[in-house]
């Protein structure tokens, strides 16, 4: 692909939520600390909400390799669950063995001795959920029930949710309205400043292995941040075309024309880059080739 052109080790902008390009700016590290402090404090609940594609996946991860020997973690990746199928999948994340016909008391039980267990090791349970907007009303209601198994002084599992801005809504429902009380730490995640993606741009490129004068020129920067949004998934997919572009053209840095075309190629990014007006060159390109077919013949050239 393009690795050697750019004379880089990896890709820099895949979609993976990869913990190696997490950046310590621009309020992901902010949101780092509130969670560690929170559940190193010993917090019953945790809440961290952002739009789709803002990287609250990679913060999870990022949070997860974080907490350190001190804590046992369980990740559940999976919202769409009845009650009785997450204590399963607890049970599974803390290695507890049960029969194949548990119930969900006889699991409430065999989940409790286990988190005493590990209370007794000196280490702390942290469950972090993801996508809980989606979760049904009953499971999260479960969730609250297992987080009342405390000693004197401390819960024996504390609970990290992750959702887009709906969880809030789903929060606001009667039958969950004990544990919205019970969140004592809140952060939003918003999308990326112009500055801010600047910097995000040139880390991913750093920890990629890139090295010398930027690759992105102003004017492309300022084409990906309009259809962007400062959303780092958009990004991501914008800046990967961008530099496939820019090796079909054989160029060494990418300019708003290979932007331009990253972003014909991405009807998401396309509704968002109001005011875009391709030249008569790029209509002709888009119009004769295809965008990506265009992209294809020149990497098939100066291959």
């Amino acid at each position: 692909m393009y690795l050697e052109h750019f004379r880089l080790r990896e890709l820099p902008f895949t979609i993976t939520p990869d913990t190696e390009f997490f950046m310590n700016r621009a309020g992901y590290q902010d949101a780092l600390n509130v969670m560690l402090v929170a559940l190193r404090s010993g917090e019953g609940f945790v809440k961290v909400t952002g739009e789709v594609g803002v990287g609250k996946t990679l913060l999870c991860r990022k949070l997860l390799k974080s907490l350190g020997d001190r804590f046992v973690a369980a990740y559940i990746h999976n919202p769409y669950l009845q009650p009785n199928m997450l204590l399963f999948a607890i049970a599974d994340e803390l290695g507890v063995t049960y029969p194949q016909d548990a119930n969900q008391h006889a699991l409430q039980k065999l989940i409790t001795q286990r988190l005493l267990e590990i209370h007794a090791s000196g280490r702390n349970v942290v469950l972090c959920l993801d996508e809980v907007q989606a979760m049904p009303v009953q499971t999260l209601e479960c969730v609250r029930l297992l987080t009342n198994i405390e000693t004197e002084k401390r819960k024996l599992i504390q609970v990290v949710l992750f959702g887009q801005p709906e969880l809030d809504v789903l929060l606001e429902h009667p039958a969950v309205r004990q544990l919205k009380q019970r969140i004592t730490f809140n952060y939003q995640l918003v999308p990326l400043s112009r500055a801010a993606m600047n910097s995000y741009v040139r880390h991913r490129l750093a920890v990629a292995g890139h090295q010398g004068p930027e690759l992105f020129t102003s004017g492309a920067l300022d084409v990906l941040y309009r259809a962007g949004r400062g959303i780092p998934r958009l990004i991501n997919v914008l800046a990967h075309k961008s530099l496939l572009a820019a090796f079909g053209t054989a160029d060494h840095s990418v300019r708003a024309m290979h932007v331009n075309l990253a972003i014909k190629d991405s009807p998401e990014a396309r509704t968002a880059s109001l005011g875009f007006v391709p030249g008569v060159f790029m209509r002709w390109f888009s119009g004769v080739f295809g965008t990506l077919a265009l992209i294809a013949v020149l990497v098939h050239f100066y291959a």
